[in-house]
């Protein structure tokens, strides 16, 4: 199939980024991960770096497809995309260094210039989202197609992931449970496991777009 994409993407690059994130918890000495993890750290950067390529890739296939209920989805996807690239850098606040004002900071309890500090609504609500979307995407549809396609909707079959979002997905349920398993034991692994469970997120997001990027190229494509 014309989407499938080099192995790099889809299986080297996410073990490299795995073993890169385990060596940071081993090598970055105690006294510097307070910084290190920090909402102004690498991994943040990291984060909204990803999400910002996943909107490029959302945004042209917005103009690309073809019927009403295609550029709802990936405009959706790329509004989500440019929110959370954005919200990972205060838009701009990261890196400007710009004064939270005062009204803003009252409502924002980490005092930055985002949103989605100020509510779970605008936070916790979105990722848990997200965490499903991982889920079905990139496990249970993958599964389906193998084992018992006809369970799937026809109708949406341009749209759905293929296995190669396994691997992003995989790594991301494999930081919830663990994170999970941290919560329960009070014993932990991580310093942050949380940004390492976003890095794989977005990832996962960001491949299948990808995925969708390289589909829809085709002729035949509705």
């Amino acid at each position: 199939m014309t989407e499938r994409l080099p192995r790099f993407f889809w299986l080297w690059l996410p073990l490299v980024i795995l073993v890169s994130l385990i060596a940071c918890e081993i090598v970055v000495p105690e006294s510097m991960k307070p910084a290190f993890f920090s909402e102004e750290g690498p991994h943040e950067k990291f984060q909204a770096l990803i999400m910002g390529v996943a909107f490029v890739y959302a945004a042209r296939l917005l103009f690309a497809v073809k019927g009403g209920w295609l550029k709802a989805w990936f405009g959706v996807a790329a509004l989500a995309c440019l929110y959370v690239a954005g919200e990972e850098i205060s838009w701009g606040q990261t890196y400007l260094e710009w004064a939270t004002p005062e009204s803003w900071g009252a409502l924002n309890d980490q005092n930055e210039t985002n949103l989605h500090n100020t509510s779970a609504w605008l936070d916790q609500k979105p990722k848990i989202m997200l965490q499903i979307g991982v889920l079905v995407g990139g496990i249970i549809i993958p599964l389906l197609q193998r084992f018992k396609p006809q369970k799937l909707p026809e109708r949406f079959a341009m749209i759905y992931p293929t296995w190669q979002t396994s691997v992003a997905a995989g790594i991301a349920l494999g930081f919830k449970l663990i994170d999970t398993v941290q919560d329960i034991v009070r014993e932990h692994l991580f310093w942050r496991i949380s940004e390492n469970l976003e890095i794989y997120i977005y990832y996962f997001v960001l491949m299948y777009l990808m995925e969708m990027t390289r589909r829809f190229r085709r002729p035949a494509q509705g």
